[in-house]
């Protein structure tokens, strides 16, 4: 292969014969059988093949341009669209009077046939043996400087020639229980299948093989930790009790029965590993000081890091305000602070005076050393990478880890992102919190909305509004906050004090602005999603989020969880004008559930597991082929199967497993090169 294609094709990401083989297709069309013209209908999404017999670019009152290409196969003639394509007409004159494929959804009129923005190919450049046309037929990832038909021969020349030396990493047994067809046949009917029921078939014996590796690998880890001599706490349920006696609230039931759980873990002798999820206000922190407790009275420091100086102060006041009391010393560590103040709350925490300290990602930097760390809590896990949590535990000798979201999982994350740790659930909201009761409204009702708020105000409740998300730059985002907070102040709430809160801000102004949102001295809190996690004001009774369709479920839900802390009925307004069905979708959701379990489902659903959680974040590899949504009985079958493999055999040293051990060694060093990212 040339040094120029060589370099075309690393752009995605493929460098060997075997990525090719992996590069596997993002659909299939069945060109065996294209639609005609003449039958198609409106709505369906089709693939048609015709000669182009005409070009043309029209301009638009927008100053667009508007490319449309007819396409004739004999039947009738469909018109192709391209909005803003102006080069599309200089490629398709050259294709006048050839046959061409488009694939895409069809809008039909009276005496019409439009398809927007199709996908398309040329059939008549001969290039690729017969390859794109009389069969079902690959569509894979492509980049500039590359076609479709190249691509295909390409990919086909090295299945007929490598997919036969592929390694089996499937034992027989395995396969045959499961009727999975062998590697190399898979890897032929994945790309160039000769019907259907062969290309599913296929697909499932590489999306079971691809799984299994990831469950093996998740389920090795659980195993090394399981086996893993960490600190066996020896005095565990003194503290439990004392926590529960210093508190001013009754633990609910099921906070006893994650802290039961997570003093069982620290009480025996293997490295905790433990995922805790609640949902928002499910009071995960008294889960977190039940453990700091447990790790002070046996001699040991515990530490919290948050993802936001704000969420890190707001913890330093909750556990602060309990654990001193009972005598242990709290500090906090954030980047923002005075030089000399960390300086003190360093040397405190490497003498062992530090009993509890609570911080940013400040506490993961060099020069940051413990006495004796015997606890690790990270809170919103999901916003740091897999290495800095590593790097929190690496600052002792096995410290027993507790990982905390208030975003729920859906299982089938949880079995693949998590399998290898323990989770527990809080599924129980405290008593006295009310579900906030959520409405959307149209941008032309926003008066009414500001008008429903001054009335609360004046009973004496306080309100945030939440800025419109400005994705560009941080520095955007706090100007436009600015602006919404200077028009509010002077023309909507002119008799109420509004205040700022922004990402941009020192943390003596942010904290200055939440002490007085606090104490009530704000009535209205302007801010962006720097208030998603950590802000808790029980006189905060009604959120209202403007353009509220450029968030996504999970954040909405978080926002939403910052009212409805105290005994006030809470609302939360979201001001939308939706483009999209999704971002419609989104807004209904929001208000017919406050189950952050069926949002988390929900948002899954609707953006993709890609989506939901990045791999830098999990510390996974990417999917190649597999979908958690879709795939989750067969997802359910591999972590089966690991499970057992592993009973029968820990290491995969059995001959018959060598070549599975070799595929979970590669995906480890996925990971690896994943979570260095």
């Amino acid at each position: 292969m040339g040094e120029r294609l060589a370099e075309t094709l690393a752009k995605l990401d493929l460098h060997t014969v075997g990525d090719l083989l992996r590069h596997y297709p993002r659909r299939h069309e069945d060109r065996a059988r294209f639609a005609r013209i003449a039958d198609v209908r409106d709505g369906e999404t089709v693939t048609l093949a015709g000669k182009v017999t005409s070009v043309e670019n029209r301009p638009t009152k927008t100053r667009l341009v508007l490319t449309k290409v007819s396409l004739d196969d004999g039947s009738g003639v469909a018109t192709l669209v391209w909005f803003n394509q102006w080069r599309m007409k200089q490629v398709f004159e050259k294709l006048h009077g050839k046959r061409v494929v488009a694939y895409g959804k069809v809008a039909r009129g009276f005496a019409s046939v439009e398809v927007s923005q199709p996908e398309w190919e040329a059939l008549d450049d001969g290039g690729d043996g017969g390859l794109s046309v009389g069969r079902i037929v690959p569509i894979y990832a492509a980049t500039e400087g590359i076609g479709q038909g190249r691509l295909r021969s390409i990919i086909h020349g090295a299945v007929e020639r490598f997919a036969g030396d592929v390694p089996e990493a499937l034992p027989p047994a395995l396969r045959g229980e499961r009727g999975l067809p062998e590697i190399g046949d898979a890897l032929r009917d994945i790309h160039f299948p000769p019907d259907l029921a062969s290309l599913e078939n296929a697909r499932r014996r590489l999306v079971f093989e691809e799984l299994l590796t990831m469950q093996l690998l998740l389920a090795g880890r659980k195993a090394s930790a399981r086996e893993a001599r960490g600190l066996a706490f020896a005095d565990t349920d003194g503290p439990v009790a004392e926590l529960a006696g210093a508190l001013p609230f009754a633990l609910t039931n099921a906070q006893r029965r994650v802290i039961g759980e997570v003093a069982a873990d620290m009480g025996a002798p293997h490295v905790m590993n433990r995922l805790l999820q609640g949902d928002v206000g499910s009071g995960k922190t008294a889960v977190a000081m039940a453990a700091m407790l447990i790790a002070a009275r046996n001699g040991y420091q515990a530490a919290l890091m948050a993802p936001t100086e704000i969420l890190a102060e707001q913890h330093l006041r909750g556990v602060r305000g309990t654990l001193e009391d009972l005598g242990i010393r709290v500090d906090l560590l954030t980047g923002s602070r005075p030089a000399r103040e960390k300086a003190a709350v360093r040397a405190r925490v490497q003498s062992g005076e530090t009993g509890v300290v609570v911080g940013t990602h400040a506490l993961i930097q060099e020069g940051v050393a413990f006495a004796r760390l015997g606890l690790a809590v990270v809170d919103e896990q999901h916003r740091f990478g897999v290495l800095q949590r590593a790097a929190l535990g690496d600052k002792g000798a096995r410290p027993d880890m507790l990982v905390m979201t208030a975003t729920p999982i859906p299982r089938t994350l949880t079995l693949t992102v998590y399998g290898d740790l323990d989770v527990s659930v809080l599924d129980e909201l405290p008593p006295g919190r009310k579900p906030v009761r959520t409405h959307w409204k149209r941008g032309k009702e926003k008066a009414q909305v500001y008008e429903g708020v001054r009335k609360l105000l004046a009973e004496g409740r306080q309100a945030y509004v939440v800025c419109p998300l400005v994705e560009e730059s941080e520095k955007l985002q706090a100007r436009a906050a600015t602006e919404l907070a200077a028009h509010l102040a002077q023309h909507v709430f002119p008799e109420f004090e509004v205040g700022l809160l922004h990402g941009q801000l020192g943390a003596d102004a942010k904290e200055d602005v939440m002490r007085r949102f606090r104490d009530g001295t704000l009535h209205v809190l302007v801010a962006t999603t720097v208030i998603e996690v950590g802000v808790d004001v029980p006189n905060a009774a009604v959120m209202v989020i403007e353009d509220a369709d450029r968030f996504g479920l999970a954040q909405l839900h978080q926002l939403r969880g910052r009212v409805g802390r105290g005994a006030h009925a809470s609302f939360c307004v979201l001001l939308a004008d939706p483009k999209t069905d999704e971002g419609a979708e989104r807004m209904r959701v929001l208000t017919e559930t406050n189950d952050g379990f069926r949002i988390a489902e929900e948002d899954l659903r609707l953006r993709g597991p890609g989506e939901f959680y990045g791999t830098r974040q999990s510390g996974l590899p990417a999917l190649r082929i597999a979908d958690v949504l879709r795939d989750v009985e067969i997802l359910k079958e591999a972590r089966q199967a690991a499970f057992a493999l592993l009973a029968k055999d820990p290491k995969l040293a059995r001959p018959e497993h060598g070549a599975l051990r070799s595929a979970i060694q590669a995906k480890r060093q996925d990971v690896l090169l994943a979570a260095a990212a």
